[in-house]
């Protein structure tokens, strides 16, 4: 099933509700993600919908609904697309936490944080796959790759990333100097998380006495990541939305025949 149109806000969701979503309702999420790689198998994780979605937070246009599914899930009503929802209510049970998250991200990001250990902080979905490989049974860890294990937060920033390669001209630098400056200085934060952690595993993300699986330059990474979400909310929010250039209409040059038919020129005429 094609996904239908009319349940599909026209504009980007804002803040419907703070109530946080719960552990049981991103399973609910991560078991429509699997059910609709089933028919396509490029349907992303949620962590990098994650990122996807902070991105389009701090976008400086509002981009709908029904413009950035189809980018990120290869959804909607084009028969062309290759992915779908297997029915409306199955779509409308991804819509209805897909803006319930929103409604949290947003709201942490607009709130004023001084510490991202403040509960008021956003906290991106993020995982710790090489802690979940090294918790399974030594068979099935053996077969799992190195290369194959992403980076904390690396999946997340990648997910941000991809939204703002797919609208480059939302995100282009400002004329302020400044603020082109820091707009650069937060991207490369977001595009540093996005390369693999080469360092010796020294702290656990999630627990004080779990075994350690980031380095210490990723988890301050992370955090810079974090910082530069907030940022990029701002510079954006400060800034405002692109204004479309007004063109002028071609007028006739001094020297040609007046539009009006009068058979002056049109320094004489409709020009003088």
């Amino acid at each position: 099933m094609n996904q239908d149109p009319s349940l599909i806000p026209e504009e980007t969701p804002v803040a419907i509700s703070a109530d946080e979503v719960s552990p049981d309702e991103f399973d609910e999420i991560d078991a429509i993600l699997d059910e609709l790689r089933d028919r396509y198998d490029e349907t992303p994780q949620w962590e990098f919908c994650e990122g996807f979605m902070a991105a389009l937070i701090c976008c400086r246009r509002d981009i709908p609904m029904d413009e950035y599914l189809e980018v990120l899930l290869a959804v909607g009503a084009d028969e062309s697309n290759e992915g779908s929802f297997a029915d409306a209510a199955q779509q409308m049970r991804f819509i209805a936490l897909w803006n319930k998250r929103w409604a949290e991200v947003a709201t942490a990001l607009d709130a004023e944080v001084k510490s991202l250990d403040d509960e008021a902080a956003y906290q991106p979905e993020v995982m710790d796959v090489r802690a979940a490989v090294a918790e399974l049974p030594p068979e099935e860890r053996d077969a799992v790759s190195a290369d194959e294990i992403p980076a904390f937060a690396q999946v997340w920033a990648l997910g941000y990333m991809f939204a703002v390669e797919s609208w480059p001209e939302e995100w282009a630098a400002p004329r302020d100097k400044d603020a082109a400056k820091w707009l650069d200085a937060a991207l490369q934060a977001m595009v540093a998380l996005t390369e693999d952690d080469e360092g010796e595993p020294e702290v656990s993300p999630f627990s004080d006495d779990g075994p350690p699986t980031m380095s210490v330059v990723r988890l301050n990474a992370f955090a810079d990541g974090v910082w530069a979400v907030y940022d990029l909310r701002e510079i954006w929010r400060t800034i405002g939305p692109r204004v479309a250039a007004l063109r002028k209409s071609n007028e006739p040059g001094r020297n040609d025949p007046c539009h009006c038919g009068s058979g002056k020129k049109y320094k004489k005429c409709h020009g003088a």
